[in-house]
This record gives structure tokens, sequence and C-alpha cells, in this order.
């Protein structure tokens, strides 16, 4: 089987998604031996709140060093995020039409204590492709290589700043009447709102 590399991140956009469905021939690759880059979705996501999108964002502490490596970022967890993240999306999303259906699958999420960062981003990956039903075989790399020329190379190319233009096929969200459509966000708005057709929806 051949290979497709991504990164990975805190509750990924549809984007992540939307790829990963073009890839789901290949073994997805986790990077885990990269240095952890800087404002990314790495430990960080999009939802819908009443006044619009909502920046969720992981603390995390960084090592002494200027590149520490993703897999050694370790949580930051003095300052109570899980309790504030899960209050938030709790408040954004009660409302949904699916939350209720997901809602205990992610609350321990919210409550157990995870050490490192990475561990935590991966089991909650799991878990989404749990609830999408989506049937996708990842592993993880062993080593950092700089550029991978011969397998699709996704690691740089689901950022903040190259998805600014990109537009998601409307369905309904909560807040939508208000503050309208909002494309791109984590995936955990559209698996709220379109529960078991999220799939479909991808």
């Amino acid at each position: 089987m051949s290979e497709a590399i991504f990164p990975l991140f805190y509750l990924p956009n549809l984007y992540y998604f939307k790829q990963l469905l073009a890839h789901k021939q290949h073994l997805i690759l986790i990077e885990k031996q990269e240095h952890f880059p800087k404002q990314t979705y790495r430990n960080r996501a999009e939802i819908y709140s009443p006044n619009g999108k909502l920046n969720l964002s992981v603390p995390v502490k960084r090592g002494k060093g200027k590149h520490t490596m993703y897999k050694d970022i370790t949580l930051c967890n003095d300052t109570h995020w899980q309790h504030i993240h899960w209050k938030t999306i709790t408040s954004c999303y009660r409302n949904s039409a699916y939350f209720e259906f997901y809602e205990d699958g992610f609350a321990p999420f919210y409550h157990k204590k995870y050490h490192f960062l990475f561990d935590y981003n991966v089991d909650l990956f799991t878990l989404v492709l749990k609830n999408l039903k989506l049937n996708i075989a990842f592993s993880f790399t062993d080593e950092y290589e700089v550029t991978y020329p011969n397998i699709p190379d996704l690691r740089n190319t689901i950022n903040t700043k190259n998805l600014q233009n990109y537009s998601a096929k409307p369905y309904f969200q909560v807040f939508e009447d208000k503050e309208g459509f909002k494309g791109n966000l984590s995936i955990i708005d559209v698996l709220f709102n379109q529960g078991p057709q999220a799939l479909s929806f991808l």
C-alpha cells in the first residue's frame, strides 16, 4: 500500500478530513517526529459560537530549546483549559441536533488528564474517525524527513494561511441565522449538526 503523510491536529477541520477521504486508498502516515511549529492547528481548533468563529487553543509547555519535538510537547494543565473548552463546546453545541448523541464520547477528553499533546490528539482523532465511521488505516513516522518527493505530503498545506479562501458546502449550523454559514470549522461542527450524515456530507 502506498503512503500519504499528514500532520496531526486538535479536532481537525473539514478540509483535513476531505483530504483524508481523498487519500484513503493510502496508508496515512501521521508526522510524529517534527519540531513543533507555532501558530498551527496542532493545538488549535475553530468552532461556531453565538458571536461567530471562536478559537479554542490548547495551552502547551515548550522545552528549554527553541526546537521541541511535537511528540515531546506537554500540556499546560494548571490552566484548567479542559474545563473551559468543554464548557465552551457544550454552550455552543448543546442545541445542535446530535450533540447529546456524541456527548458521552467526547466528555472524558475534557476530564481525564493527559501529559503529552500528541497523545491527546491521537486519541481524539481516533474517536472522531470512529464517530464518522471512517475506516482509515494510519501509522506514525519513525524519523523526520524534510521532504517526501514520491508520496503526497500534506504537512504544510493544511494551515491557516493556505485555507483562507477554502469554502465548504453549506450545511445547517445552529447560529447561521444570526451570523451566516461558517465554513471549514472543526469536524465537531459537522458531527454535532449532521450526525450520522456527517461522512456523507464530507
